[in-house]
């Protein structure tokens, strides 16, 4: 049984918390000062607490607060050097966390299908153990990168659900448009979407190719795809990316001592 404890269980620590309690395997100790925080994942874990303390119990400690508030908890840490600091918050660096901690550091930056399995992450090649990637390959799938590629990081996997959720809408909207109702257009787009992206993930055929595999001349889809060609869709999806990966740089500053 691995003592995994999670301190800050607003969004991503409680999905984290959550996709971990599916797996099995773990205690589970979520840590946080909002009573509704905790009253919220309550009946996934086993211990819930205001202390921070209580981390000292853990194999893995998950730092999932906000970039400003982390200084603050590291200094009420105290972990022990046989432990492992996981810090999931954008823009923190991990020799920020390293200087500050006797364990264990590894950065990473999940998402929030962590809670249902399906998660993607990036995770610092510098300071990951074995344990730790046992744990992210049982709420989904990580790669492992250079540090310096984590802000890029946080703009694909970290941001990029919200990009999917807006570009699933669009899908949705157009089919309410031509007669579907919301809850059979929603179903549908979301199911094509989750069906598209586990293609790419398990078939060895590119994008491009899978896109063509797909276009059957003179049929629908390539009726569609010349929209989206003669559109500006892919430039505003890699601005977004762009954007987020500023944003994540720009948090990244008020760290530079570390």
């Amino acid at each position: 049984m691995v003592r995994v404890s999670v301190i800050g269980c607003g969004n991503m620590g409680g999905a984290l918390l959550r996709g971990l309690a599916r797996a099995e395997g773990y205690h589970l100790t979520a840590i946080d000062l909002d009573p509704e925080a905790l009253a919220a994942i309550e009946d996934v874990v086993d211990e819930t607490t205001e202390d921070v303390a209580a981390a000292r119990d853990a194999d893995i400690a998950v730092l999932a607060v906000k970039p400003d508030v982390a200084p603050a908890v590291l200094d009420e840490l105290a972990l022990r050097d046989d432990q492992q600091l996981v810090t999931l918050a954008a823009g923190l660096p991990r020799g920020f966390v390293a200087e500050r901690t006797d364990a264990s550091v590894v950065r990473i930056m999940p998402n929030l299908a962590a809670e249902t399995g399906d998660m993607a992450a990036a995770a610092t090649n510098a300071g990951l153990t074995d344990e730790v990637r046992a744990m992210l390959d049982d709420v989904g799938e990580f790669v492992e990168v250079d540090e310096s590629l984590m802000h890029v990081s946080t703009a694909v996997n970290g941001s990029g659900p919200a990009f999917a959720f807006y570009l699933i809408d669009a899908m949705k909207q157009g089919g309410i448009e031509s007669g579907l109702d919301p809850e059979q257009a929603e179903t549908l787009a979301a199911q094509t979407f989750k069906g598209a992206a586990e293609t790419v993930l398990r078939d060895d055929r590119s994008v491009d190719e899978l896109i063509d595999a797909v276009c059957s001349p003179n049929g629908t889809t390539i009726e569609g795809m010349d929209v989206l060609w003669d559109s500006d869709a892919d430039a505003a999806v890699e601005e977004a990316v762009a954007a987020a990966e500023r944003r994540s740089r720009e948090l990244a500053e008020a760290f530079d001592d570390g």
